[in-house]
């Protein structure tokens, strides 16, 4: 077997592998001493066919197998013995195709990029600065505040229902004059304008007083989850019982206890961490970027133009899906990358493979744990469905790379974040938001 250098441009390399066809005949001829033992056949005791009768048989299927090993072990020297590391799966053609015989030498051509090597970063003369912000009172306050929206008490007005109030009825419903089975209930409570029922429904009872009658006339959804009933027009006889104006529930020790807090104090403490917790992701998410922004600077390197192509690609496609979110399909024509998005791109793929590099040689790993996590994660978006979901996981690779490649990076760059020279400011709430809404228009 002979390799033969065709192309060294950049980070593209060319080789030319050629298997000789004794090569190629021995390793067939091992394949089949090798079965021999263990084959019968009709006229002969088992481990006793000639191998010239198992290569009449047996011959073309073990060349074709005989023919991918040497090459694939020819790949892996070649990758072994050079030390390159291709950015994608190397393209392989063989240069007869359809016209090679048997007893031809077999010519193969393989052409990849190879991974670029990664300059030594020194971490320690990174200097970041993380925002800190202190939950004040002020906050506290507005939290138990919405908090006390949620549980919020009503009691019976005079007059006319309002949108938020609560209409307590009887209703029975009917189609074509016949009433249908789940259209009936008595003393419901019902908050006017919170979408609870079909458009439409909620509308119409505003205005409407205790003891009196009503008839709402609606039309069920296309969709509507009861195929006998979607797209009908149907009539609710409804009778009033009562309506309620919204009260919100009183911020005291009772209030705690509703949200599983002993009284008000260690409910206040419980939001003050909550909130703080809040505030101290959004501000790694700022220290990230200050960090991304930092590397991106001090390291330069050439850049697989496949990797940052099928970034940029990628991106273009995401971004116009985004901005004609009705279209779900993939039949549209093909989205040509701009010059932003290929900037965009090489950035991406600069800091990726930067970032592969750093934890590699820190040898940062993703626990069997942690993958579970976030698949479970991940599962919660499908209710009564998590088995099937935990299934396809396990299926299938790429998504499994997928939910890994976050969490690598994550802990990347905490590992950075340890090496790095970083200065904690104490900043406003606002100061905060501003500097998140930032990373969201860059």
């Amino acid at each position: 077997m002979q390799v033969t250098e065709t192309l060294n441009e950049g980070l593209k390399r060319g080789y030319q592998i050629t298997v000789t066809a004794a090569e190629l005949e021995a390793k067939v001829q091992d394949k089949l001493t090798e079965a021999q033992p263990e084959i019968e056949m009709k006229g002969f005791r088992k481990g006793k066919v000639p191998l010239a009768l198992l290569k009449k048989q047996f011959g073309p299927r073990l060349l074709g197998e005989a023919m991918q090993e040497v090459i694939d072990g020819a790949m892996s020297e070649h990758f072994e013995t050079s030390g390159d590391r291709p950015a994608l799966q190397p393209e392989v053609k063989m240069q007869d195709g359809e016209n090679w015989n048997e007893g031809d030498d077999v010519v193969v051509d393989m052409s990849y990029e190879k991974l670029p090597e990664i300059p030594e970063v020194e971490l320690k003369s990174i200097t970041l600065e993380k925002m800190v912000v202190k939950a004040d009172d002020a906050a506290v306050d507005e939290a138990l505040k919405n908090l006390a929206e949620n549980v919020k008490d009503f009691e019976t007005k005079d007059g006319a229902a309002e949108d938020g109030d609560q209409v307590v009825f009887d209703f029975l419903g009917k189609v074509d004059g016949e009433a249908f089975e789940g259209g009936a209930a008595e003393d419901y409570p019902l908050v006017l304008g919170s979408g609870q029922f079909i458009p439409g429904f909620e509308e119409q009872l505003v205005g409407v007083k205790a003891g009196e009658s009503k008839d709402v006339a609606v039309t069920f959804p296309e969709e509507y989850q009861a195929a006998h009933l979607a797209g009908k027009e149907a009539v609710f006889e409804c009778t009033i019982k009562d309506v309620k104006a919204a009260k919100d529930a009183e911020i005291d020790d009772e209030l705690a206890k509703k949200y599983g807090a002993e009284d008000l104090d260690a409910l206040k403490g419980q939001i003050r961490e909550r909130l703080e917790a809040e505030y101290a992701g959004a501000a790694r998410a700022v220290m990230k970027r200050g960090l991304l922004d930092a590397l991106d600077e001090k390291v330069s390197f050439e850049l697989p133009p496949s990797l940052v192509e099928a970034e940029a690609g990628q991106i273009a496609h995401q971004l116009w899906h985004e901005e004609n979110p009705d279209v779900h399909d993939h039949s549209h024509d093909k989205i040509e990358p701009t010059d932003e998005h290929n900037k965009l791109a090489e950035r991406r793929v600069k800091l990726g493979l930067l970032l592969a590099e750093l934890g590699q040689k820190a040898e940062v790993q993703v626990t069997d744990a942690e993958m579970t996590q976030a698949i479970m994660n991940q599962a919660r978006q499908y209710p009564g469905q998590e088995r099937q979901f935990f299934e396809f996981i396990q299926q299938n690779a790429q998504m499994q790379q997928q939910l890994r490649a976050p969490i690598f990076e994550d802990k990347v760059v905490d590992y950075v974040f340890e090496l790095a020279e970083v200065s904690e400011k104490e900043v406003s709430k606002d100061d905060l938001t501003k500097a998140v809404e930032e990373l969201d228009e860059e």
